[in-house]
């Protein structure tokens, strides 16, 4: 089963060993970020430090001055923490040398830098609060800029393919510094109440819809409101029809796949322009169509008939791939994404069983995540699996 590593360019930059040590593991492949979100990362093995930090969303290699010129919304260049002006173009070509394939790993919708110079391009909830870490993906400019940044992010040189990771809506759901957000459990229900936005984009989509957009939000916050005094916002297993009303989830879920798909289908066909023949376009995906977050909810039917397959996290169990595996044909990927990090919850003794559950669930690669976090304990797991 074809498996590929994911890696900062840190990870490479700076370290002569990395590359042999990866693909001393067995993968055939590495997923490279290119454009990441802001982060604190260790380097457990790195020669010259142990720590990276990321201050802020950006892109891993120069972004190109006449793409965006004359344009508001614009990626970020890395700052002090790039060991290099372009390390994504650095690490790439060091992998590749080492003989493993290398595709680019762009993290789209997720970008709190953005939100912060530019609220206006935020989610806005039924309360009227910002989520400055999550763009409206309704708006039209915002749309344009995720597209562009897709299209320079993911089509680098030498890269056979792509995984795009937040492709879709973001919402409340964060790992944001010093979080203190859970002191009232909100559910699944919940949680999709307070990721629905309410900017003038999404205002006017629900009145396409036939809703007004004032006694909507106004609904989503009576529903809501029990949950405030009680500590909990309906059970984990509550849909948002039992909590807003059938009929309103639907209307709000209606925009929102709308939405979502055609920002999708007009992703992967731009970057599939720009690549040309045999360049793969994978997307981060869960299954449930009103989820947020790094692994855009999709409709697996849908989206299995756009881009060349997906990536589904399988670290909590592969029941995630079912509903994909139910649509998938020919050469579509089907890549389970099991964590191999201890300390943050993965299980590398336990892989090679993990793959061979997620094989039967009808995966047909895997992902391992992380292989520059991980200690040279995990790797050691890692590799006597793969072997």
């Amino acid at each position: 089963m074809k498996t590929s590593a994911f890696l900062y360019p840190w990870d490479v930059v700076g370290d002569p060993d990395a590359p042999a040590r990866i693909a001393d593991l067995g993968v055939q492949q590495v997923t490279l970020a290119s454009a990441y979100h802001s982060t604190r990362a260790l380097t457990p093995r790195h020669p010259q430090h142990r720590i990276v930090t990321a201050g802020h969303a950006a892109v891993l290699y120069p972004p190109s001055p006449e793409r965006w010129a004359g344009q508001k919304l614009r990626p970020y260049p890395a700052g002090s923490w790039a060991p290099t002006p372009d390390p994504y173009g650095e690490a790439a070509a060091a992998l590749a040398a080492a003989g493993l394939e290398v595709h680019t790993w762009a993290v789209l919708a997720h970008n709190t830098r953005l939100g912060t110079e530019h609220p206006e391009t935020s989610v806005v909830n039924a309360y009227g609060d910002r989520y400055p870490w999550a763009p409206c993906i309704a708006q039209p400019a915002t749309r344009a800029y995720l597209t562009g940044l897709a299209v320079e992010a993911a089509v680098r040189p030498g890269a056979r393919g792509t995984e795009l990771e937040s492709l879709g809506w973001y919402g409340l759901a964060h790992l944001h510094a010093h979080d203190k957000i859970a002191g009232v459990g909100l559910g699944d229900a919940g949680q999709y109440l307070m990721s629905l936005c309410f900017c003038p984009s999404c205002a006017e989509g629900y009145a396409g819809l036939g809703l007004d957009a004032a006694e909507l939000s106004a609904a989503v916050r009576r529903a809501l409101e029990p949950g405030w005094s009680s500590g909990a916002a309906g059970a984990e297993s509550a849909a948002a029809g039992e909590l807003l009303g059938a009929g309103l989830a639907a209307a709000t879920l209606r925009w929102r796949t709308r939405i979502a798909r055609t920002l999708q289908e007009q992703t992967v066909a731009a970057v599939r322009a720009a690549a040309g023949p045999g360049f793969q376009v994978l997307l981060h995906a869960d299954p449930a169509a009103h989820h947020c977050g790094a692994n855009a909810g999709v409709d697996p039917g849908h989206i299995l008939g756009v881009a060349d397959g997906v990536v589904v996290p399988c670290t909590g169990g592969p029941a995630l791939l079912a509903p994909f595996a139910a649509h998938r044909t020919g050469r579509t990927v089907l890549a389970a994404n099991l964590t191999v990090v201890s300390g943050m919850g993965g299980s590398p003794a336990t892989l090679a069983e993990d793959a061979g559950r997620a094989a039967g669930l009808g995966a047909t690669e895997l992902r391992l995540y992380h292989a520059g976090l991980a200690s040279d304990a995990d790797l050691a797991l890692v590799r006597a699996a793969l072997a």
